[in-house]
């Protein structure tokens, strides 16, 4: 498994830990199996966008330094230029730009995401988690759903959703597309 998943597994449980939690007791927070807990914590599984959100939230830390190890320093503003967003290799459909890596107490999780168009009739892969989403198609078309719906969104079509409902997405054509997600 890759190294990075493997130290962000090693925070997850030192803050654990630390807070002195057993694997059951973070399984029935983040309402998961508690055997995927142990696979996320162990660094034999990666884990979710979602997951890591909410780990870090309750760990009160930001997901920039869950996934760094370091701590979030800029308070008044942050600019990330084109491209340059923070790498979050999370999930086989979806590539992740953090647009805010480095504020220090960001309540919203500003994503560029890069969805990976759909194979036959593949199906997008769903996650839930606490809170809400906003995504805004910037290019491309993808297939959304939520709570077992289907949407098709174009360049320029937004969704605002409670993500406590299953939701996932999947470009469609031969291209992939690019989404601004901000997880609330």
């Amino acid at each position: 498994m890759n190294e990075d998943i493997k130290k962000v597994a090693l925070r997850i449980r030192e803050l654990r830990e630390i807070e002195g939690s057993s694997t059951k007791e973070m399984a029935a927070l983040f309402n998961i199996p508690h055997e995927t807990y142990l696979e996320y914590e162990s660094g034999s599984s990666d884990m979710p966008i979602s997951f890591l959100s909410e780990a870090a939230a309750h760990f009160n830390i930001q997901v920039y330094e869950l996934l760094s190890g370091n701590n979030a320093k800029l308070r008044i503003y942050q600019v990330v230029r084109g491209g340059k967003g923070l790498n979050i290799e999370r999930s086989k459909q979806y590539n992740y730009q953090h647009l805010a890596y480095n504020f220090a107490g960001n309540k919203v999780l500003p994503l560029l995401v890069t969805v990976d168009p759909r194979k036959g009739d593949e199906k997008p892969h769903t996650n839930i988690h606490k809170g809400q989403e906003f995504d805004y198609c910037l290019e491309g078309r993808i297939l959304i759903t939520i709570g077992g719906k289907e949407e098709i969104l174009e360049a320029g079509d937004s969704v605002y959703y409670d993500s406590s409902y299953p939701h996932g997405m999947i470009a469609i054509g031969d291209a992939p597309a690019k989404i601004l997600t901000l997880v609330i």
